[in-house]
């Protein structure tokens, strides 16, 4: 270990030690200050009040169906892997005859309280954005709606869908697929030890992550990743300050308007730790570095070492569990 990197590491233990391990009216004060710029996630998304079990276990059953593929290859829980925090870990996933991606797999988690869907929010609900990779040609690949019902209304699905939708004539509908889809995901809400922080347990989060907590805020990360999934409620433009190159025109390609080109939607931070590689292109393998390009990205900020850890630490408390 260079000299270097020995007074840094000590440089780091004393600021932990100053600024994170606080009397309890501090924490108290942190909490309160965090409360008010994020906010816990809600126990239910919107539309669940509407959602009966019957749907949800439909909807599970078709997310970790490969009757949804064309070639049976596939599932939705093939890139967003449940026992995975909802996503494969790949920069790209590759679809169900094998040809890549353009855009990294977000998670599904907490999926449901994001202000719309996709990296582009060309889906504004769960609804929407259900059907897409379906019938589409590069990921799911079936050829059409028809096909797909017609393949449903022979297997075992059926009598699962005769339940969810009791009374229609044709429960196997493209509508009956993407509500019980809906309904699943909007299951996946995750709690994590950051809102027990807020809501009161002061030792959910180590001293070096409520360094991490402070530094977020005072660096201005909650610019963009602020609300109760830190991120997922705005749109913002990927390189405000230093640019980022990339061929992907995000919204841009929705919308075919010049001030949306790079502009994508900006992504929750919760179980962020969990669901690497990063941005939009998963261009980006580590969290550290994640940090780092965002703070020079985004802010025109090259973050001290001792703050990109804390930072980092922070993130990993973000990590939950489905309820």
């Amino acid at each position: 270990m260079s000299f270097r990197t020995f007074r840094l590491l000590i440089l780091s233990l004393i600021i932990i030690v100053a600024v994170g391990a606080c009397a309890p009216g501090e924490d108290a004060a942190l909490a309160a200050k965090s409360m008010r710029v994020f906010g816990t996630i809600p126990d239910s998304m919107p539309g669940s009040e509407k959602d009966t079990p019957a749907m949800v276990r439909l909807g599970h059953e078709l997310f970790t169906s490969t009757e949804l593929s064309i070639n049976r290859a596939q599932s939705c829980d093939t890139c967003h892997r449940l026992d995975a925090a909802g996503v494969d870990r790949l920069a790209t996933s590759p679809g169900a005859e094998g040809a890549p991606g353009t855009r990294n797999t977000p998670t599904v988690l907490n999926a449901g309280l994001h202000t719309a869907q996709f990296w582009d929010g060309r889906a504004k609900t769960l609804e929407e954005q259900a059907s897409g990779p379906i019938l589409n040609p590069i990921e799911m690949a079936m050829p059409s709606e028809a096909e797909l019902l017609a393949r449903l209304r022979g297997s075992a699905l059926r009598a699962l869908f005769e339940t969810a939708f009791p009374g229609e004539s044709d429960p196997v509908s493209m509508a009956n697929v993407s509500s019980a889809l809906a309904a699943f995901q909007r299951t996946l809400v995750t709690r994590d030890r950051f809102d027990a922080f807020q809501n009161g347990d002061y030792d959910a989060l180590t001293a070096q992550e409520k360094l991490g907590l402070r530094r977020f805020m005072a660096t201005g990360c909650v610019s963009c990743h602020g609300g109760p999934l830190l991120g997922g409620h705005i749109f913002q433009k990927m390189g405000i300050v230093n640019p980022y190159t990339s061929d992907d025109l995000g919204v841009a390609s929705v919308t075919g308007q010049p001030r949306d080109r790079h502009v994508f939607k900006v992504p929750a931070l919760r179980n962020v730790a969990l669901t690497d590689p990063y941005f939009h292109d998963g261009g980006v393998p580590t969290l550290p570095e994640a940090v780092d390009q965002m703070a020079w990205l985004q802010l025109g900020t090259e973050l001290p070492q001792v703050d990109r850890d804390a930072i980092v630490a922070f993130l990993g408390a973000l990590s939950g569990t489905t309820r």
